[in-house]
């Protein structure tokens, strides 16, 4: 499985796109894929996208962008809301998209890729995306998904620097075994590391990547345990909600998060899935269409952090502005250097960086101070 998601890195990180004018209308559409006037797309979420500030939310706020910025009309797309587990229900979503004239069809979940990949194959003629993942096939399939490990990182800066009893909590929805999320845990530990080194990140998984009662719990234990700090990867707000009920601070996540929540939310680490959704309809529009996978950063507003919040302490914003710009300029890379684990254990080599690749797909071990609970 790495081997194959590291072919697709290496031909996922295409160029920026610029074949979008000022009004956000394709510039040309004689090479068109799909006229715009036919065009259909399909998305299937995790959960209800109207509901709440979570993955699914933040991924229709994406869509919608999109659409305002190609003038597409809302018939143009339909949505449905299936479990990523339920693989037999992907599949008769996904083909109810493709009989109702979808021509595109869009897995917002890592637990869609299977499905998708098996019906990329069987309909040649209708293009796929999913998001995350590591499954392509160079055509009519691809991935995207972004540098989220940057804003991870400034966002551990602020938690690190807002503590009181040196306990943050973190809701993970997967172990160690997946990438994506290891990754973004110890970028926010490292953050946390850099202000204060002796502060901990406490992390309760609840294996799965949507389940709202476990969350609760992950984050009803998390803040038993003395944390005045919650971030998470999970999909709905229950760490920043039961923060602010608890009179302690929290990070949101996959959208601005202190709409809900505006006495706890110190900032929260959102996406910009706007960015690739206009580019990846626009290039079907075009005819600029190449079949790679997408994988951008802050620099193309694919990820992004939220304003600090006033009551955060003095110096915050100031401390996360400088990291921010050494991003930008690439100067810190977040995960650079030599890195301890918790396991004493060693990643990295001095003046280098990990790469794309090893980050998404290569990221099964801990930062120094990170404690995953039993």
């Amino acid at each position: 499985m790495l081997a194959v998601f590291l072919v697709c890195l290496a031909v996922g990180c295409g160029k920026a796109d610029d074949s979008v004018s000022e009004q956000g209308v394709p510039d040309a559409q004689e090479h068109a894929l799909i006229t715009k006037d036919e065009l259909k797309i399909g998305v299937l979420y995790i959960a209800d996208p109207t509901v709440g500030s979570g993955y699914s939310y933040a991924h229709d706020l994406g869509i919608s962008d999109m659409m305002r910025n190609l003038e597409l009309r809302p018939e143009q797309v339909e949505r449905a809301v299936v479990p990523d587990s339920d693989a037999a229900g992907v599949a008769r979503a996904a083909e109810k998209f493709i009989a109702d004239g979808c021509q595109v069809v869009i897995g917002t979940s890592f637990g869609y890729m299977q499905t998708l990949a098996a019906l990329a194959e069987k309909h040649p003629q209708v293009y796929f995306a999913h998001s995350s993942g590591f499954l392509s096939n160079g055509r009519n399939f691809i991935n995207y998904f972004g540098r989220i490990y940057q804003a991870r990182y400034l966002s551990g800066i602020v938690a690190g620097l807002n503590t009181k009893t040196g306990k943050i909590g973190y809701v993970a929805a997967q172990g160690a075994e997946n990438a994506e999320v290891t990754g973004g845990i110890d970028a926010f530990a490292i953050g946390v590391a850099a202000v204060n080194p002796s502060a901990r990140v406490y992390v309760r998984v609840t294996h799965s990547w949507f389940d709202p009662a476990a969350e609760q719990a992950a984050s009803e234990e998390l803040l038993a345990l003395g944390c005045d700090i919650m971030s998470q990867h999970c999909d709905t707000d229950a760490p920043v909600r039961l923060a602010q009920q608890r009179g302690v601070y929290a990070i949101g996540y996959n959208s601005d998060m202190s709409k809900e929540c505006p006495r706890s939310t110190l900032t929260s680490v959102i996406w910009g899935w706007g960015a690739f959704y206009t580019y990846y309809i626009n290039s079907l529009l075009t005819g600029t269409y190449d079949g790679e996978n997408y994988y951008r950063g802050m620099r193309d507003g694919m990820v992004e952090l939220t304003d600090v919040a006033d009551f955060a302490a003095d110096g915050t914003a100031e401390q996360v502005e400088a990291a921010k710009k050494r991003i930008m300029d690439g100067s810190c890379n977040v995960f650079d250097g030599v890195l301890e684990t918790n396991a004493g254990t060693t990643v990295g080599t001095a003046d280098k960086t990990l790469s794309d690749a090893e980050i998404t797909g290569g990221i099964h071990w801990y930062y120094k101070n990170v404690e995953v609970l039993p």
